[in-house]
């Protein structure tokens, strides 16, 4: 039904179409606005970032409307994704606070609408993705390089970002920050997760290119990576840092084990090492590690279970279409439920967030979604035989299950930081995979 839409207002506009140099080249007005839409997450407002994004959406509306042969083709995993959509639109127009869930529901609207917006893109620019994957490299980079910076600077905590009381002064970390608004080491370390799997993926494509400059650049960013999202704090980055390693541990076991086991073995090895050993032997980052396990002896986790608990009654009490979706509808609602001096935005949980916000049905549609579109990139991993896709699809799927993972004890997901890299991510597995 859509391309056959697609087709008469095409054939309609076959005219305007062919005398517009600006239509004929549309996708060179596409492009600056997405690239602007990472660039500007950095330091700008949400409401900033939308902006540009909103224009990355109008630009390829008005692209499939004119331009010939432009149709839309969706996945499996994507059908489950429109899936999740309607069932927000359904929980929207059921929300005892429309107004407030509307809010919610327009920023899910931009998000996915700006994934299958580069979906589009990148179907006829596949050559472009890597140059998608460096511009957010590069914004990586220089996010870790300004934390890597603040923590000489030791920044004051803007709000009370750890529980302090059992733990030595000398043991407290400056937790940084970086550039991100708002000011915030979980968002900062989030973000950081998100787009250190393309630092990772650089040092092996310059091992492809065999360009040692790059690989000397890319070493060196990675091993401040590493120190930079430590100097977070944010101990949901700490859990995905150990995913992502163990991911490119096992990717990288298609192309180095049966050639270079032992040296491959022995490198994986020495890595693990040093992880483990900065946080056995640097006092700061053993408390902040092993409070991740002090359950209620840590402020921040009894703040965490004491939010699972209320947000698991928001949702039985309101399990099918759930209350809406948006922080601002949930923290309303949150205040009927929540234990007294324990007010909260979010479930600090996505999976658990979804199902309060859209209901049961929701939750399975978007697990749908990511178990499908996690299977089709491993299967694309393990056949395909071009290095580069499958380095880009890589760098992706890590990005992708890091993001997730953090996402059982935090909401940062929901920002538009992360938002627009993870789907972006998802759109660069999805055009690879097009035939």
């Amino acid at each position: 039904m859509f391309n056959r839409i697609l087709n008469f207002t095409q054939d309609k506009l076959s005219y305007l179409y062919n005398n517009s140099l600006f239509l004929q080249n549309i996708d060179w007005f596409i492009l600056p606005f997405i690239v602007l839409t990472f660039v500007t997450s950095t330091f700008m407002s949400s409401d900033a970032i939308g902006f540009f994004a909103l224009i990355v959406m109008f630009l390829t509306f008005i692209k499939m409307l004119t331009k010939p042969d432009e149709k839309l083709n969706f996945k499996s995993f994507e059908v489950w994704l429109i899936a999740y959509f309607m069932i927000v639109v359904i929980s929207l127009a059921g929300s005892t606070l429309f107004a407030l869930s509307l809010k919610g529901f327009f920023k899910t609207f931009v998000y996915i609408g700006f994934y299958f917006s580069v979906v589009q893109y990148l179907k006829s620019h596949k050559n472009h993705i890597l140059w998608l994957l460096a511009v957010i490299g590069i914004c990586t980079a220089g996010e870790i390089i300004v934390g890597f910076l603040q923590t000489f600077v030791h920044p004051e905590a803007i709000s009370t970002w750890q529980d302090t009381s059992r733990i030595n002064p000398e043991d407290v970390i400056s937790r940084v920050y970086g550039t991100l608004q708002p000011l915030n080491p979980n968002l900062f370390g989030g973000y950081l997760i998100a787009g250190f799997p393309v630092i990772l993926g650089s040092v092996f494509y310059s091992f492809i290119k065999k360009n040692l400059n790059l690989i000397v650049i890319s070493l060196v960013l990675s091993v401040l990576g590493v120190f930079t999202i430590f100097q977070t704090g944010c101990r949901g980055a700490y859990l995905a840092l150990m995913l992502i390693f163990g991911c490119v541990f096992l990717i990288s076991a298609k192309f180095f084990w049966n050639t270079y086991k032992k040296l491959y073995v022995s490198l994986i090895s020495a890595v693990m090492v040093l992880f483990f050993g900065a946080i056995t032997c640097v006092s700061a980052l053993r408390q902040r590690f092993l409070s991740i396990f002090a359950m209620r002896n840590d402020s921040s986790n009894s703040f965490r279970f004491n939010v699972y608990h209320s947000s698991l009654q928001m949702f039985q009490d309101n399990w099918l279409l759930g209350i809406g979706v948006g922080n601002k509808n949930f923290r309303e609602i949150y205040g009927l439920y929540m234990r007294t001096g324990f007010d909260a935005l979010s479930a600090y949980n996505i999976y658990l967030e979804i199902a309060v916000e859209s209901g049961i049905f929701a939750l399975i549609s978007f697990l749908g979604f990511l178990g499908i579109l996690i299977k089709k990139a491993i299967s694309f991993i393990m056949e395909s035989s071009d290095i580069e896709k499958v380095l880009f699809v890589s760098v992706s799927l890590v990005s992708i299950l890091a993001v997730c993972f953090h996402g059982f004890v935090d909401t940062i997901f929901f920002r538009p930081q992360l938002q627009f890299v993870f789907w972006t991510f998802v759109a660069i597995i999805s055009a690879n995979l097009e035939k």
